[in-house]
C-alpha cells in the first residue's frame, strides 16, 4: 500500500524534532568544554542546585589521584540528574580550561571527553537515564597549578540545569592557601556590579571635543533622536568612561577587535532584563555567543531605559592585569564593533543587523574625534556594486542593442564585425567579468559558504552558471544558414532571459541581507522602478518594431542590404524576426528611446550605488 505524502511529511517532521531534542543525550558535548554551558536554548536555573561535589583528599602531589563524587542531595523530591559535565580547573584562573585527566569507575554511566586536544580532560554522561551519583578518578598533571577546583554542570531535565557548580578546592602540597571560594552547591554567577540609574539621556554635545564618538546615523544625538546608535568614550586618569545608547529589544553592545572580523574580541554588553539593565564584560571566540567574564573589570556602572532605548555607562581601567583573561589594553588601537539585538532571560541572540564597525582602528586613549563607521564590509559593497552594474546596466543595454538595432547598423562594421554585434559582445563580456569578480568576493569575505544568507547564494550560483554558459554556447553556434541555427537562437534567448529574471530576484534578496541591508522599503522601490523602466523601454521598442507606431519609414527588413552583407555579419545572437519580416525602421526614434532609457537606468543605478556607499 502506498504511503500518503502527508504521512511521509509527518514522519520527517517527527524525526527532525526527535533529533533536536535528543542530540546531546549521548553526552558527546565536547563543544561545551570551554564554558560548560549546554546548548539547550534556555537559561541555567537561578536556584541553589540540589547536588553536592566531594573529594577524598584536600592536598595532592603531581600525578596523584583523587576520587571525585557528584551526588544528589537527599530531599523529599528525591532529586536526580540525567546529564553532567565534570572538569578540574585552575582555581586561580578558572577560564583557562581544564587541567589533569580523568579515569572512569563506571563506564556504563560516564565517558571521557577530549577537550583542548587532551583525551580524558572531562567526563560526561552516556545516556539520559536518571542518576543520583557518579564517581570518577582525577589524576593531577606532571606540572599542576598550585590549586585546583572541580566544577560541574548538571542537567536535571532539558529546561532545568545548573552551569559550573563550583566544588571543593584541592591544593598542591606546601602551596599557600587561596582566599575563600564558593563551596559545593553554589553555582557561578555573572560578574556584575550594583548599578545606579541615569537621570538623563546621553548627549553628543562634546563629541570630537572632550570625547570620541561613533554614531549612526552620522551626526545623530541620542538626546534628541531615539533611533540614534551612540558610543562615546573619554579618558579620566588611568581609566576610560564609556557611554552606550541605542534602540534595541534586548541588548546593545560594543567590542574591541584587532581586525574587522568577528572572533577573539573583547565585548561589553548592556542587557535588558525585565525593568533593569545588566552591564557585563564578555568575550567571543569565533562566531559564537559572548561568554560572560567571571572577573569584575567594570565600575561606576549606571543605566537607563526609556522609549525602547537602552543606555548604559561604565568605567574600565586602561590596563588590566594579565591574570584577567581576554581583556584588551585600551592603550592600543582597536576597531570598534557596535551591535544590538534580542535577549531572553539574560542570554543574547545573534545581532539583528550587521555590527557598525569603525572605518579605522581607534586609539581609545587618543585625542577626541568624531568617528565614522559602516555596517557593511568593503568586499560586500563591491560585490553589490559589480552585480548591480552587470545586471542592471550592461546586460539590459546589450539586449536592447542586439534585439532592436541590428537592422540600423546592417552595413556598418567595426574591426570586421557589424557594429551592433561588437557592442553586444563587449557588453556581455563585461557582464560575465563583473559577475565572476562579484561572485568570488562574498566567499572571500565569509571564508566559505554562508548558512544564514537564505536562498540568495543559491540564486547567485545559478546566475553565475548561466552567465558562463552564454559565451560558451556562442562559441559553438552553428552557421547562420544551417537548419539548426534556430535552436541556438532560442536557447541563447531563453538562457539570457532566465538569467536576467533570476539575477533581479537575487538582487532583491541581496539588498536586504544582513551583511548589506539597504534601507527598506524605498531601496526595494528603486529596484522595482528599474525593472519597470526596462520593461517599458523594451515594450515601446517592441511595439515600434511591429509597426504599431507611425514613426519612421516602412520598409522590408534587410532586403535592400542583402547583397552587401557578409555571411559572418548576419549571425544572430538573440532571436529576431525573420529577414523577410516588415518593420518600422524609425532609426531616430529608437535612438531617442535608447538615450532616454540609459539616462533613467543610470539614475536608478547611481541612487543604489550611493546608498551602498552610505551603509
Amino acid at each position: 500500500m502506498e504511503v500518503p505524502v502527508k504521512v511521509w511529511a509527518l514522519l520527517v517532521l517527527l524525526s527532525v524534532c526527535l533529533k533536536t531534542v535528543l542530540c546531546f543525550s549521548n553526552g558527546k558535548v565536547e563543544q561545551a568544554c570551554d564554558d560548560m554551558t549546554p546548548e539547550h536554548g534556555h537559561q541555567s536555573s537561578p536556584h541553589p542546585p540540589p547536588y553536592s561535589i566531594t573529594v577524598d583528599k584536600s592536598k595532592f602531589s603531581p600525578l596523584e589521584q583523587i576520587k571525585v563524587t557528584l551526588s544528589a542531595v537527599p530531599s523529599e523530591n528525591k532529586a536526580h540528574f540525567k546529564g553532567f559535565l565534570i572538569e578540574a580547573r585552575n582555581a586561580s584562573n578558572p577560564n583557562a580550561g581544564p587541567v589533569g585527566c580523568f579515569t572512569l569507575l563506571d563506564p556504563e554511566i560516564s565517558q571521557l571527553l577530549r577537550c583542548n586536544d587532551r583525551e580524558g580532560a572531562a567526563v560526561s554522561h552516556t545516556s539520559e537515564v536518571s542518576k543520583t551519583e557518579v564517581q570518577v578518578i582525577w589524576t593531577a598533571p606532571q606540572d599542576p597549578p598550585s590549586s585546583v577546583q572541580f566544577q560541574v554542570t548538571v542537567v536535571q531535565k532539558y529546561k532545568l540545569y545548573w552551569v559550573r557548580i563550583q566544588g571543593p578546592v584541592v591544593s598542591l602540597n606546601d602551596a599557600p592557601p587561596l582566599p575563600p571560594l564558593p563551596t559545593a552547591g553554589q553555582s557561578v554567577a555573572k560578574t556584575t556590579t550594583a548599578a545606579s540609574i541615569l537621570s538623563d539621556a546621553f548627549t553628543s554635545d562634546d563629541c570630537g571635543i572632550k570625547k570620541s564618538c561613533l554614531r549612526e546615523p552620522a551626526g545623530c544625538d541620542p538626546w534628541k533622536d531615539a533611533l540614534c546608535y551612540f558610543l562615546s568614550f573619554r579618558t579620566e586618569d588611568a581609566s576610560v568612561v564609556f557611554e552606550l545608547s541605542g534602540p534595541a529589544p534586548g541588548y546593545i553592545s560594543f567590542a574591541l577587535s584587532t581586525d574587522k572580523w568577528m572572533g577573539e574580541d573583547d565585548v561589553y554588553l548592556c542587557i535588558k532584563e525585565d525593568d533593569r539593565v545588566d552591564i557585563s564584560a564578555a568575550y567571543v571566540q569565533g562566531r559564537t555567543h559572548p561568554v560572560i567574564a567571571s572577573e569584575n573589570v567594570l565600575r561606576d556602572t549606571a543605566w537607563r531605559l526609556a522609549d525602547g532605548v537602552i543606555q548604559c555607562r561604565f568605567r574600565r581601567n586602561i590596563r588590566i592585569p594579565a591574570t584577567y583573561q581576554n581583556r584588551s589594553d585600551l592603550g592600543e588601537a582597536h576597531y570598534l564593533f557596535m551591535a544590538h539585538g534580542r535577549a531572553e532571560g539574560g542570554r543574547t541572540h545573534r545581532h539583528d543587523r550587521q555590527p557598525l564597525i569603525s572605518t579605522n582602528p581607534v586609539l581609545i586613549t587618543g585625542l577626541p574625534e568624531d568617528l565614522t563607521g559602516s555596517r557593511s564590509h568593503l568586499l560586500i559593497k563591491f560585490h553589490a556594486v559589480f552585480m548591480l552594474i552587470a545586471w542592471m546596466t550592461t546586460v539590459s543595454t546589450g539586449v536592447i542593442i542586439a534585439r532592436y538595432f541590428k537592422p540600423d547598423w546592417a552595413e556598418t562594421t567595426l574591426c570586421g564585425q557589424r557594429v551592433w554585434f561588437q557592442f553586444h559582445r563587449a557588453l556581455m563580456l563585461v557582464t560575465v567579468l563583473l559577475t565572476c569578480i562579484g561572485f568570488i568576493l562574498p566567499f572571500v569575505y565569509r571564508g566559505g559558504w554562508s548558512k544564514r544568507a537564505g536562498s540568495h547564494p543559491y540564486l547567485g550560483c545559478t546566475v553565475m552558471a548561466l552567465a558562463l554558459i552564454q559565451p560558451i554556447m556562442a562559441l559553438f553556434r552553428p552557421a547562420p544558414d544551417t537548419s539548426r541555427r534556430y535552436v541556438f537562437n532560442w536557447l541563447h534567448l531563453g538562457t539570457g532571459m532566465i538569467a536576467q529574471v533570476i539575477a533581479v530576484v537575487a538582487i532583491c534578496l541581496g539588498i536586504h541581507q544582513q551583511a548589506l541591508l539597504l534601507p527598506a522599503p524605498w531601496s526595494t522601490g528603486v529596484l522595482a522602478g528599474y525593472v519597470v523602466w526596462f520593461v517599458l523601454a523594451d515594450l515601446v521598442l517592441e511595439v515600434h518594431r511591429r509597426g504599431l507606431f507611425s514613426i519612421g519609414q516602412f520598409v522590408k527588413s534587410f532586403e535592400i542590404h542583402t547583397e552587401n552583407i557578409q555571411t559572418e555579419d548576419r549571425e544572430e545572437i538573440l532571436f529576431v524576426p525573420s529577414e523577410n519580416e516588415s518593420y518600422i525602421k524609425g532609426h531616430c526614434f529608437k535612438k531617442i528611446v535608447l538615450a532616454v532609457y540609459l539616462c533613467g537606468n543610470l539614475g536608478f543605478l547611481i541612487i543604489l550605488l550611493a546608498t551602498i556607499g552610505a551603509v
